[in-house]
């Protein structure tokens, strides 16, 4: 591509060249003509004048007589001495003498433009080629009156052939020297483009670079010229653009980084209801299989009529709307949508934010049981109580045997109650960051031996055996041993209550990835899968009116969860109906230099996502 430029441009110049020449030497041999033509008029005037001065002495024109014919053959012949052809013509245009030609073999004159001038006006002159000597002359005639007869015509010519012979030599120095000077300038102009031609490749390449996002600067060749300041100034834009292209790119790598990490789906969609922009997010929240493609119409992508509604009420105009649109059949998602309006210049549209809402729902759900639940568990046992009391009122403390039964069922209710009341308590603390333990150094197998020794009675009434794996070589825990001992205790109890006589209960201990796993594991009645997610709820049962009986209180193991998080550990639940469950928490293993580090008691931060018992 360089080449073709270079080339391009020596053949522009030598073509400019060769069409100087051209003209110059045309117009020079125009030139050269005129002026060789004006001289050799001048000089026929001067032999005119002269011929005019000192005609030929004749008795009479034309001449009768052979004196008058050889007087006028010497006299032409003395006027042709300045080398330049002489002729007398008639006025009827019969030539009368030549010094080239016989007359007589000549023809007539009288069409001649010279001559016809010289008789009209007294003047002519032509150039032209001569028939007579077969060269081409340049002819000048004027006319002579004579004192008698009828006026004839001196007719001067001088030949062009000395024209001719100036102008080829005037052409051979002109081409010679316009050769050398054109070997000279094409020598130089060829460097010169030569030159130029890599600094525009440069120019080029360099422009091609920035093209294609390279920015590095172009150095600079110290000529001063134009080239250099426009290669200057190239480089203040290449300068100027990769600094814009790095802002934009770094604000939508931003932009792109803060809408692909929002939990929360976000989308534009144009005034045609055409989408711009969707997040990941956006596409989870729809349950789409695939992120949806700019241009995608809105219709086609989301399914919720509530949302469709809301983005063209905006696009209508509204500056705002705010709905909430469920997504999901058998577990149901709640999502708040926002629509807000966007402008820039002509363009419009519309910016959708969904924002989950679903755990907000689950907890007014949660809230509104929890009230309803506490209701019921507190008027049973106080419904009880007041309907016994007033029965003994009415007249029953007078019935010995009645008496003592409703006073039974009186302390059991009280007492019933007041369990409710002191859990209510524990989980109030709990839910206000009071809830205070003292981080210790717990020996596992002391705190499984003292709960078994506490369950070990009830088990043997109910014919219940109760085991323990050898935790030997577990290392000790960090933890409240009171509040630990208390989740075993609740897990031990809930075991007991809901597992058949002669059936079995084991408890276990395992090391873990830093952690000790806590398992008790039952032969009892077991928990269905779609009850296991929601049994650490406050108040959830899976088997209400048995747990009642049993006094349970329905709080136990939302209790457990709490004081479990609260040790940074984690509770769950594996079980089989019929086959029995098996739940299982974890606690931190004792490391010295943290426990040292650490003040002994400390408030527990007890927030949960998950309440309840069974």
């Amino acid at each position: 591509m360089r080449h073709n430029l270079f080339w391009k441009l020596a053949f522009t110049f030598l073509a400019l060249l060769l069409s100087v020449l051209v003209a110059v030497d045309f117009f020079a041999e125009r030139a050269l003509r005129d002026e060789y033509t004006r001289t050799a008029i001048g000089q026929l005037q001067s032999i005119a004048r002269l011929a005019k001065a000192r005609p030929p002495r004749l008795s009479s024109f034309p001449p009768a007589n052979p004196e008058d014919r050889a007087a006028l053959d010497q006299w032409v012949a003395q006027m042709a001495a300045s080398d330049v052809r002489v002729t007398v013509i008639s006025a009827d245009g019969q030539v009368l003498a030549d010094s080239q030609s016989d007359p007589r073999t000549m023809e007539n004159h009288a069409n001649r433009p010279e001559v016809r001038d010289a008789l009209a006006g007294g003047e002519g002159h032509s150039a032209r080629r001569s028939v007579s000597v077969g060269r081409d002359l340049l002819y000048y005639a004027v006319r002579q009156d004579a004192t008698t007869g009828p006026p004839v015509v001196f007719r001067f010519a001088a030949p062009l052939a000395s024209v001719h012979e100036t102008l080829v030599a005037f052409r051979q120095k002109l081409w010679q020297a316009s050769i050398i000077i054109l070997l000279l300038a094409g020598t130089a102009s060829l460097l010169v483009t030569l030159g130029f031609s890599e600094r525009i490749e440069r120019l080029k390449e360099f422009s091609r670079r920035v093209a294609e996002g390279d920015f590095r600067p172009l150095p600079g060749d110290g000529s001063g010229d134009a080239l250099e300041k426009l290669g200057a100034s190239l480089n203040q834009t290449a300068a100027r653009l990769d600094h814009t292209i790095r802002t934009l790119t770094e604000e939508r790598n931003l932009s792109s980084a803060i809408l692909g990490s929002m939990v929360e789906g976000v989308a534009v969609v144009s005034g045609a209801e055409r989408l711009v922009f969707a997040n990941q997010s956006f596409a989870e929240i729809l349950d789409l299989d695939l992120p949806p493609k700019p241009g995608s119409a809105l219709v086609e992508i989301v399914r919720q009529t509530e949302m469709i509604e809301a983005v063209r009420k905006v696009l209508a105009g509204q500056p705002r709307v705010e709905s909430e649109i469920a997504t999901g059949t058998l577990r149901q998602h709640f999502f708040a949508a926002t629509v807000g309006a966007v402008r820039a210049g002509e363009t419009y549209g519309a910016v959708v934010v969904l924002h989950d809402i679903t755990e907000l729902r689950r907890l007014e759900r949660v809230r509104r049981d929890f009230v309803a639940n506490v209701s019921h568990e507190f008027r049973t046992p106080l419904t009880a109580i007041q309907g016994f009391a007033e029965t003994l009122l009415a007249g029953a403390m007078d019935d010995p045997q009645n008496r003592e039964r409703f006073l039974e069922i009186i302390v059991e209710h009280s007492r019933r109650l007041a369990r409710l009341t002191e859990d209510l308590l524990k989980l109030s603390k709990m839910d206000a960051d009071r809830l205070e333990l003292e981080i210790r150094r717990v020996s596992v197998s002391q705190l499984i031996e003292s709960c078994i020794e506490t369950t070990q009675h009830r088990a043997a009434e109910k014919e219940i055996a109760i085991s323990v794996k050898p935790v030997n070589g577990v290392p000790d825990i960090a933890g409240d041993r009171r509040r630990l001992a208390e989740v075993l205790q609740n897990l031990l109890d809930n075991a007991l209550q809901y597992t058949l006589s002669r059936g079995e209960i084991v408890v276990s201990a395992e090391a873990r990835d830093g952690e000790v796993v806590f398992t008790v594991a039952d032969t009892g009645i077991g928990i269905p899968k779609a009850d296991q997610s929601r049994i650490f709820e406050r108040f959830y049962r899976v088997d209400a009116a048995r747990s009642r009986e049993l006094g349970g209180t329905g709080l136990g193991l939302s209790i457990a969860k709490h004081i479990v998080e609260v040790h940074s550990g984690r509770i769950w639940v594996d079980s089989e109906i019929g086959r029995g469950s098996e739940f299982h928490f974890t606690i931190p293993i004792f490391d010295a230099e943290r426990s040292a580090a650490r003040p002994i008691t400390a408030a527990a931060s007890t927030r949960t996502t998950g309440r309840g018992s069974v």
